[in-house]
């Protein structure tokens, strides 16, 4: 008797439901959210395995790469899919999202999600914990303006590095303005550290890896993008074609068609956002600062006629595209339209 596993994650406690091939349920239990739990359950099952399925969530990859070990097929499944295939059952349950989950992969109504390997998932946690740093920091000099400006005391447009100076010059002679400041600043410099140790160890990562030291030879790439590049696509061959990158990142336009009404409005926003975000900055680099290239040219164009922020997502998109590219034929970034076709007629001939 074949089986479609269906599981419902939370922290403590995954429900479980078993479906045969015809649709019955076979078996509904609640079992702990540990991997050795849920392989026990699964051999005492009384049929073959045909498939695990469990929605992506964080302790999900955990979980397949456990059950994978055990000699399981697991697949992951989309979250935004799910949620709106279950969205019709008027009661929601653990046990009714675990049976609901059962029957989209009994009927193959789902669309898997990659599984990231164990160094990518490492390397987003490093990518995470820098960007936590990054956003505390700022959190703190904001929330030290604001103080400061209850009292009349304006910072006004400032370094990073004349920061603290500042403070010190406008919270002198006042005790307790001196006494609230301080630590704040103390708090402020020992995150920077943290920060500069966290980027340092990224700069030093890219430079090691021969796929990062590729697509940094793209105007606008670093260290970060092109690490958050490698972790969020992990295998560059699972995308058939690099244009599925725009859509998979969610920077290609949303549309809504019904009968005579069809509006197509702004981006999807699909998919990774710690990649979306990487793309987005790194285009805002090229159209700012970055020298000359085919690519800065083709989206000041698009700048003329549609304006800087549509050309911006544009640039944004192809600038994944290209990446991918890269990446796959392991070529390098060309700064001219002569230089790209060429290496295109190279590779048909």
């Amino acid at each position: 008797m074949d089986l479609f596993i269906a599981l419902d994650v939370s922290l403590a406690s995954t429900a479980l439901c078993a479906l045969n091939a015809h649709g019955k349920v076979v078996k509904e239990a609640k079992v702990d959210s540990e991997p050795e739990a849920l392989i026990a359950v699964l051999r005492t099952l009384p049929g073959k395995v045909v498939v695990v399925g469990l929605e992506a969530g964080p302790l999900s990859q955990w979980l397949h790469l456990h059950m994978s070990g055990a000699g399981f097929t697991v697949v992951l499944l989309e979250t935004r899919q799910v949620k709106g295939a279950l969205k019709a059952m008027p009661i929601k349950t653990d046990r009714r999202d675990a049976e609901g989950i059962a029957r989209l992969l009994q009927m193959g109504w789902f669309r898997p999600v990659h599984c990231k390997s164990v160094s990518a998932q490492e390397m987003r946690a490093v990518l995470s914990t820098r960007k936590l740093l990054q956003q505390t920091l700022i959190n703190l000099e904001l929330s030290l303006r604001g103080v400061l400006r209850n009292f009349g005391l304006k910072m006004g447009a400032l370094t990073k590095v004349r920061f603290e100076a500042r403070v010190r010059e406008l919270v002198d002679g006042n005790l307790m303005l001196e006494r609230a400041a301080a630590p704040v600043l103390r708090a402020r410099e020992e995150l920077r550290k943290e920060l500069a140790g966290l980027e340092k160890l990224l700069r030093d990562l890219a430079k090691t890896d021969p796929d990062c030291r590729l697509m940094m030879t793209m105007p606008g790439v670093g260290a970060v993008v092109a690490l958050t590049m490698r972790t969020a696509v992990d295998d560059p061959e699972r995308f058939h074609s690099s244009k599925d990158i725009g859509p998979w990142a969610g920077l290609t336009p949303r549309r809504t068609q019904s009968g005579e009404r069809d509006v197509i409005g702004r981006i999807t926003r699909a998919g990774d956002a710690a990649l979306r975000t990487a793309l987005y900055q790194a285009a805002n680099a090229v159209l700012c600062r970055s020298a000359p290239s085919w690519l800065k040219a083709w989206a000041l164009r698009v700048a003329a006629r549609r304006g800087k922020k549509r050309a911006t997502v544009a640039l944004a998109r192809r600038i994944g595209v290209v990446l991918h590219r890269m990446w796959r034929d392991g070529t390098e970034f060309r700064f001219t339209r002569d230089e790209a076709m060429a290496a295109m007629t190279l590779r048909t001939c």
